[in-house]
């Protein structure tokens, strides 16, 4: 080896080592700061949150702050199993499209088609419709509502609604919200329909063809379909509301055992493999997966927006949106000065009794993951996930 390619050859294991420290001091520079955000978010003996960064592929953040529960006091931490709220409707999607790929379904198939008892409004509304919130079908919280006025209190946290009850009251209906495709409105009672049409379909409940399809091929042991009665969640975080400036234990409600909606509780270290999976295309190909990515149109092709009228899932009252299979998939847009940007992410919220959660994943470039669970209501895990994601390309 000659003289000058042995000191190139030095530099070059001098160099490499210091690029990987100059990475490193930079992880643990923003790891501070994110530190920083999240203690001032919560208490070390209060209710709080977990958050994950993963970039490129790689988990660069997690961390728990809080406890899961004010009686045990057990410390949060990438173990702690939330509950996912509305976070769950994108594997409830996943189970659809997979079950399309199977043949057992399909995207133009109705609701009438698949269940030949459901009401003659139902001829309309197809697995599509479901999948996007186009379907019209009336609200099962507005359902259980006009049917206590009728009948007396009927649900309560203890006696809560099921998926069957659910289905019943939708078949007692004669029409929907309005006529499928021509309006978009965000359904639980959609999703609720789904996790049935999984059952239906596979021959399986719900939470077995999700264990048996999803959970167990990506080895996310810690991830549950939770069924009160039925199965149990290990370490488990309970939700938590602020009530007179304290905050009190809120974990269950009426309306807290319906499954396709937002029945799953999982925690960040299987949320990192479902990551990897959607990034890696596991269990769909690209292909099998693209409709999953494209955002809803009417059917005069026209551009949906929130309805106007303002709701507690109505998120933004008469702004665009954009929708996919389980997935808001809005761009987020920032400015610097005179000029804006664009970045591409397919994300979405969980809200309920005690929980907010998110998911946010830019998938420009190595992409950019950031997820926020918290067992407290007080907490935005939007803005907090958003805030994250400034620390980090592509939003840097």
């Amino acid at each position: 080896m000659k003289r000058n390619s042995i000191i190139a050859f030095v530099a070059l294991l001098i160099f490499v080592p210091a690029i990987q420290l100059l990475g490193q001091a930079s992880e643990t520079s923003t790891g501070r700061k994110l530190d920083a955000i999240f203690s001032q978010a919560t208490s070390p003996d209060a209710p709080g949150l977990a958050v994950l960064v993963r970039q490129n592929g790689r988990s660069v953040f997690e961390r728990g702050y809080g406890v899961r529960d004010l009686r045990s006091k057990a410390k949060i931490d990438a173990h702690t199993n939330f509950r996912l709220a509305s976070f769950t409707k994108q594997f409830t999607a996943m189970a659809i499209m997979l079950l399309v790929r199977e043949g057992k379904l399909r995207y133009d198939e109705t609701l009438t088609e698949i269940f030949p008892d459901f009401p003659a409004y139902g001829k309309t509304i197809t697995v599509l419709n479901l999948l996007n919130h186009t379907s019209g079908l009336p609200d099962y919280e507005e359902l259980m509502d006009a049917f206590e006025k009728k009948n007396g209190a009927t649900w309560t946290p203890e006696k809560q609604i099921q998926d069957s009850e659910v289905w019943d009251l939708l078949r007692t209906e004669k029409i929907g919200k309005f006529a499928s495709g021509s309006s978009w409105s965000y359904s639980n009672s959609g999703y609720v329909v789904l996790g049935v049409m999984v059952a239906k379909a596979s021959g399986k409940t719900y939470g077995d063809f999700l264990q048996e399809r999803i959970f167990a091929p990506l080895k996310m042991s810690h991830t549950v379909v939770f069924q009160k009665g039925k199965n149990e969640v290990a370490n488990r975080a309970f939700g938590h509301s602020k009530e007179n400036g304290a905050l009190h234990e809120t974990d269950q409600s009426s309306t807290s055992a319906t499954l396709g909606d937002g029945g799953i509780y999982c925690n960040l270290e299987d949320l990192a493999k479902w990551d990897d999976a959607l990034r890696n295309r596991t269990l769909l190909n690209e292909k099998e997966f693209e409709p999953a990515l494209v955002p809803v149109r009417l059917n005069d092709s026209s551009e949906p927006h929130w309805p106007a009228e303002p709701s507690d899932d109505n998120l933004h009252p008469g702004k665009p949106v954009a929708y996919g299979f389980g997935w808001f998939l809005d761009p987020l847009e920032t400015v610097t000065g005179a000029s804006s940007r664009r970045h591409q992410r397919m994300w979405h919220t969980g809200s309920t009794m005690g929980f907010r959660t998110v998911i946010e994943r830019f998938t420009e470039g190595g992409g950019l993951t950031i997820i926020v669970l918290c067992n407290r209501t007080d907490l935005d895990a939007e803005k907090l996930a958003l805030k994250v994601a400034g620390y980090y390309p592509p939003l840097k």
